[in-house]
């Protein structure tokens, strides 16, 4: 089991910095950033853009891997988007994966542009776009696309991605339009559990969900001739799911748990002092700094 740890752009670099390269020495896999205008409750405190603070914390690190978790087309397009990732790969050295999502109707990026939040069915048919038009970028170094929400004109991207043929993506997916995506688009999938559940799963709870959607994600890549085993699986706990952090034993038993029916990359949240993902650094240190 990969480990990953989400910390949340809200520090100012001087406070920040340290904890990106703690998350190194600690030794986890990988180490992600929320990628929003404004976020939830601490819409009106600090709060960084995702890819100046990945860029930041791929200057002083040097092997952990390091994402947006995740990036939307709630306020991106797809041209300017990849000149930025296109850089952070290089800067990074190859350590960029694009973690990547339909995003929502119901948070600040869907209104703070002024325009008009998106039904779902026009969230889920434009993330289709801009997955499709994002990977065409960044394969290739001049690309012209014509789709009914982005195009791009001679759209020019060298000297390309670091990583061949492009950035890794991960694609947050839990209905069956984002699970094709991913079946056909990523190197993994990203689940916060049900989002729709609206409660707080423990790890029993919790992993019941994963794997049932683990086995509809598994039959999108046997529609798409993928074999379901090439697909990393990634768990974000937090928003939805318990991430074990109350002790020691407790993150050993959820992390055996979803490793049980397949998930391959397991996400806490760095604690904050209070909510949201409020725990016990002590702990937190205690229980990642232990030999893997």
């Amino acid at each position: 089991m990969r480990l990953g740890v989400l910390i949340l752009p809200e520090l100012r670099w001087g406070d920040a910095g340290p904890l990106w390269r703690r998350a190194e020495e600690l030794g986890f896999d990988h180490a992600w950033t929320y990628d929003h205008l404004a976020w939830r409750n601490l819409r009106d405190s600090s709060w960084f853009g995702a890819v100046p603070t990945l860029t930041a914390a791929a200057v002083v690190t040097e092997r952990i891997r390091l994402g947006t978790l995740v990036a939307s087309p709630t306020f991106r397009h797809p041209v300017p988007f990849a000149k930025e990732l296109i850089t952070l790969d290089d800067v990074s050295s190859g350590r960029l994966t694009l973690g990547i999502g339909a995003g929502s109707s119901r948070g600040w990026d869907s209104t703070m542009l002024g325009t008009p939040a998106w039904s779902l069915r026009e969230r889920s048919e434009r993330f289709v776009e801009f997955v499709e038009l994002t990977d065409r970028l960044l394969r290739t170094g001049a690309t012209s696309y014509e789709g009914r929400f982005y195009s791009a004109t001679e759209a020019r991207t060298y000297p390309g991605c670091l990583q061949q043929p492009r950035v890794p993506f991960a694609v947050a997916a839990t209905g069956p339009h984002g699970m094709r995506l991913a079946a056909r688009h990523a190197r993994t999938w990203v689940t916060t559990g049900d989002p729709q559940a609206g409660e707080f799963l423990g790890a029993v709870e919790g992993v019941r969900v994963v794997e049932e959607q683990i086995r509809r994600l598994d039959q999108a890549c046997v529609d798409a001739g993928r074999d379901p085993a090439s697909l990393q699986r990634l768990v974000l706990t937090g928003p939805g799911l318990d991430g074990g952090l109350g002790s020691v034993s407790a993150f050993d038993e959820t992390v055996g748990r979803y490793a049980e029916v397949g998930v391959t990359d397991f996400v806490v949240h760095w604690p904050r002092p209070t909510e949201p993902y409020a725990a016990d650094l002590t702990t937190f240190e205690q229980i990642f700094s232990r030999p893997r």
